[in-house]
């Protein structure tokens, strides 16, 4: 006989059980007055004695409740502790953690929740290598507006990675299945790219010899990536919006109109705001455009995914070869203007030119290392001091001993020759993401 079983939300439990103590204190505490002052007797000393056993009967209840929530709770954080991936951040102190136990526990959680949220974008998005803050941050986004049809306009400069992005999107969308049709709107000329864009009638101009179906009937069902449309004519821009709107367009030279189903991702690394102030990009195809911003951040903003990309580099360079700590310094110092492009095409050049299998500072090009100077001068200029420019070499410096010990602190502390609680706090004041170093080691 299969027996019946019946679950209660635990936030209904523990309120049942401490109300229904009260309730009975309360009868029986009414009950027993009722029956002395029948009786004649004082019930002061009985009124007492029955608040000391309700009082021990609410403590031992309480007891056995926080003992049954909170046991599997102590078990399982007492075993993350051996794992390196979930290793505390924090320098030991027993007695500070016993005294809170809810805050460590929090703390705990929280770190796993950071890690799941680090593995799962691994897997959702291999392509997208970082574990900065910000990077993360980008990533819940494209999550969240993957499974959707909504028009996404991701804008940022030059290599950093927009392509990757719009293809990421479309993996994870429902219409993966269906065609996937790229159009980088600089490479077309001028003259031509309503043509590719909606296609063409035979005669429609010279040398239109015969019909020519467009990217947008092709990709019928599918999704269309509009790379750098801040570069598109102001006249293709009213077609684009058209099809944005009405989901139809009409062929060069042709009358008939073609409805098509496309979801629509566009790219720039301008800032069409100012452009449609300046009059320079139509102010409704923009708002139609900007359904979904992302901005992808610079790679100077995210410097402590500098070494997860050369080491990703590294992997694909034409030889098997490793960074010294001091050219990791080196390019974490420098600004980047052209982004993870740059810092790629930078990578297999030193791969190249290393004799020994290692990449020193004067393997980089010239521009970096000597770059590097005016990048001083230039932050000086923005009035910052010394303090702060040493600041940010410690902080390199910190970033790359987490990385080559795959964030194990203990031996980071002694690469850098510090003590572990000195390491904590530098950790601490330059908000430096452990987990980071870690999770690139799973």
């Amino acid at each position: 006989m299969k027996h019946k079983r019946f679950y209660i939300s635990i936030y209904t439990i523990v309120p049942v059980i401490f109300a229904g103590i009260a309730f009975l204190s309360t009868i029986v505490s009414y009950q027993i007055s009722e029956y002395y002052i029948k009786i004649g007797i004082d019930t002061g000393w009985s009124i007492y004695l029955w608040a000391a056993v309700i009082t021990a009967l609410a403590f031992f209840c309480g007891l056995m409740l926080a003992r049954l929530i909170l046991r599997p709770v102590e078990k399982f954080v007492k075993e993350t502790k051996h794992l390196p991936v979930l290793a505390s951040s924090e320098p030991d102190n027993s007695n500070k953690r016993s005294r809170d136990d809810l805050e460590h526990f929090s703390r705990v959680f929280e770190q796993i929740t950071d890690v799941l949220s680090k593995v799962e974008a691994r897997q959702l998005f291999p392509d997208i290598i970082g574990q900065s803050v910000a990077l993360r941050g980008i990533l819940n986004h494209i999550m969240k507006v993957s499974p959707t049809d909504s028009t996404v306009l991701i804008s940022g400069e030059s290599g950093t990675g927009k392509e990757i992005v719009a293809n990421s999107i479309y993996e994870n969308s429902l219409r993966k299945h269906k065609s996937f049709i790229k159009i980088n709107c600089v490479a077309i000329p001028e003259g031509l790219i309503e043509s590719e864009l909606f296609g063409h009638e035979k005669g429609a101009f010279t040398g239109a010899t015969a019909k020519k179906i467009g990217k947008f009937e092709i990709a019928n069902g599918g999704t269309i990536f509009m790379d750098e449309i801040g570069d598109m004519p102001l006249n293709t821009q009213a077609k684009i919006l058209r099809a944005l709107q009405e989901k139809e367009f009409e062929r060069v030279g042709g009358t008939q109109s073609i409805n098509v189903d496309v979801r629509f991702i566009v790219a720039t690394n301008k800032n069409l705001e100012k452009m449609v102030r300046k009059g320079q990009f139509r102010d409704d195809l923009y708002y139609r455009l900007n359904v979904f911003p992302l901005h992808l951040p610079s790679l100077r903003d995210r410097k402590e995914d500098i070494p997860l990309l050369v080491d990703h580099f590294l992997k694909n360079a034409p030889r098997s070869v490793q960074i010294s700590s001091m050219a990791m310094q080196v390019l974490m110092a420098y600004l980047w203007p052209g982004n993870a492009r740059e810092l790629q095409n930078t990578v297999e050049r030193a791969a190249v030119m290393c004799e020994n299998g290692i990449i020193e500072a004067y393997h980089l090009p010239d521009n970096i290392t000597k770059g590097l100077n005016s990048q001083v001068m230039r932050t000086l200029d923005e009035s910052l001091s010394i303090d702060e420019q040493l600041r940010e070499i410690e902080r390199g410096m910190i970033i790359e001993g987490l990385r080559k010990t795959g964030g194990v602190q203990v031996r980071t502390a002694e690469l850098l020759g510090i003590n572990q609680r000195s390491l904590w706090h530098r950790i601490r004041k330059h908000n430096i993401d452990v987990q980071a170093s870690k999770i690139n080691n799973i």
